[in-house]
């Protein structure tokens, strides 16, 4: 790294001193372990409803304190990032955003943007400038496993990571966002939020719906048949249940347009078992595994 570009990293860092996380669930809990790792922040402050979850983020080391209060968590915070199911990061934004200093800046996790990011966009247009910036932001990262118990210090380490700015949102907010998710071990690349969505649809939310029906279709009595190939194709299905309705509704025409080729290859492939079309069906599973090839393990 030059020193210009370095001493540019090192001044963003800095700006992290204090990080308010909104929801230290599996995401947050990451977040937090990771900030602490890598020693970007003095304090770590966990947000939430409930005490008990809170005193296990603390206690796994994932924050360096906790409140059930969002003002006061937020009020000292350079940096807030929301960490909640996608319905409700409006929300919070919008409430963190008046509780917060005037050149804090708010990101989240969240897993659709578009619906997200303008609802943010318009609760702080009228701020004149008195309320926090708000950056969107989606680490391709996670499981299917919930909780801060789950949580890893690596989580983000080598994955990517879109962040979506607009026309609104203000440059030095945006480069901060991306220092931050770099600092995390992140690959950052930009997107607007409805490029975001329409890509997003095809390479994650697709995987889940169809895991899910995978899983579904599976007949109970035949489960202790199932072997690596069946957990490895319907590992997703078992994420949470909620979090993922909301995500399906939320990208709703995304998600559907992402299903048209899909069908399309799955009709192909029937068609070729119906005929017993031998070279078809090699057709078909080549450019699948080659696919495939291209990502790796």
């Amino acid at each position: 790294m030059r020193a210009a570009a370095k001493n540019c990293y090192n001044r963003l860092m800095a700006f992290f001193d204090t990080v308010a996380i909104v929801g230290v669930g599996l995401m947050g809990g990451s977040i937090g372990l990771a900030l602490r790792k890598e020693r970007m922040s003095k304090h770590v402050i966990g947000i939430g409803r409930r005490i008990e979850q809170l005193r296990l983020a603390e206690n796994r080391g994932a924050v360096t304190e906790v409140t059930t209060d969002l003002r006061q968590g937020v009020a000292s915070a350079n940096l807030v990032v929301i960490c909640t199911p996608v319905q409700q990061v409006p929300e919070f934004v919008a409430a963190a955003a008046k509780a917060c200093k005037p050149e804090t800046i708010i990101t989240d996790v969240g897993s659709t943007k578009a619906a997200i990011v303008a609802a943010c966009d318009k609760a702080l247009a009228d701020s004149k400038g008195l309320w926090a910036s708000f950056v969107g932001s989606h680490p391709l990262a996670g499981s299917e496993r919930t909780g801060v118990e789950f949580a890893r210090e690596d989580l983000f380490q080598g994955r990517m990571t879109v962040v979506t700015p607009t026309d609104q949102t203000r440059s030095e907010a945006t480069a901060k966002v991306d220092a931050f998710w770099q600092g995390l071990g992140s690959k950052v690349v930009r997107m607007s939020p409805a490029e975001h969505d329409a890509a997003v649809a095809v390479t994650s939310h697709l995987p889940h719906l169809i895991a899910s029906a995978l899983a579904a279709a599976t007949p109970a009595d035949l489960l202790p048949l199932t072997a690596s190939g069946w957990g490895d194709s319907t590992r997703v299905a078992a994420g949470d249940v909620e979090l993922w309705r909301q995500i399906f509704l939320d990208n709703r025409g995304n998600t559907l347009k992402a299903l048209a080729p899909f069908e399309t290859v799955l009709a192909e492939l029937r068609q070729a078992l119906e005929a017993s079309d031998g070279p078809a069906l090699a057709r078909l599973l080549q450019q699948g595994k080659r696919i495939r090839d291209i990502v790796g393990s």
